[in-house]
């Protein structure tokens, strides 16, 4: 199988690494086939109604209210829906384990990532055509994450269109020279948000069905709730130095999958 556009396996990266640096995010353009859009499309939609399963794949519902704090945590599985807000552990799944190994995203992780590079997070982000939640400022990275070393490097793809008022993302650009907002991660304190004047100085990143973005998991983002009827799918594989460390006591440290040896 190979679902790159012709020719993007070997395109330019030079100017892409750059804005992603200075920015913390950049743009790759659409490098997802068709072929492959529609399988992932379709797979996805397997795993949400349990036509597919895999032990230990792991499944939010969406807020029905559209608060990003109402979403109900650790439900698991409730049974057949397309309103999911988030599917983990996708590496699981033979067609989203192809896609985030494609030879375009080898390139792009080796050339930041020195020696073995391993998998902190393989995950779909939904936003149903209810309109799905609107997700606040917030930093991919902190104490929440549970790591020795905060990972830089993640790739989103979309998998349904994702215009301005359909759930795109919005960031604010060089946050992420700025460090963690808080120790703990995840979340921007609202007095930080304000103070960065964030709603201000956002910009939007629309894009169309089989685009790719590159993120660095210290760039304040968020996205809205999608309200043009249509539904918005996104997958993200966050890629990390497999000299990373889960960090975690209750629990045996993960082991983390290998990505590229």
């Amino acid at each position: 199988m190979n679902w790159l556009l012709a020719g993007a396996a070997e395109n330019d990266i030079s100017e892409t690494l750059q804005h992603f640096d200075a920015y913390g995010y950049a743009r790759l353009g659409r490098v997802l086939n068709d072929e492959g859009l529609a399988l992932l499309r379709q797979r996805a939609n397997a795993l949400m109604l349990g036509e597919v399963t895999y032990p230990g794949l792991f499944f939010q519902m969406d807020s029905p209210t559209g608060r990003y704090e109402d979403a109900p945590i650790g439900l698991g599985w409730q049974g057949p829906s397309l309103n999911y807000r988030k599917l983990e552990k996708l590496e699981l799944d033979e067609h989203f384990r192809h896609w985030l190994r494609n030879p375009l995203f080898e390139r792009i992780a080796r050339a930041r990532i020195e020696g073995a590079v391993v998998l902190y997070r393989a995950i779909l982000f939904n936003k149903a055509a209810e309109g799905g939640s609107d997700i606040p400022w917030h930093q991919d990275g902190g104490k929440l994450w549970g790591l020795s070393q905060t990972p830089t490097l993640q790739i989103w793809t979309a998998l349904d269109d994702a215009p301005v008022d359909g759930g795109c993302i919005e960031a604010v650009p060089i946050s992420h020279t700025w460090g963690l907002a808080s120790e703990l991660g995840g979340v921007v304190p609202k007095e930080k948000v304000d103070a960065a004047r964030a709603d201000q100085v956002a910009v939007s990143i629309p894009c169309v069905a089989g685009e790719s973005i590159l993120i660095n998991n210290l760039l304040w983002h968020r996205s809205g709730r999608t309200l043009t009827g249509q539904r918005r799918l996104g997958f993200s594989a966050c890629y990390m130095s497999a000299q990373v460390r889960c960090l975690r006591k209750k629990r045996a440290p993960r082991v983390f999958f290998r990505v590229f040896p």
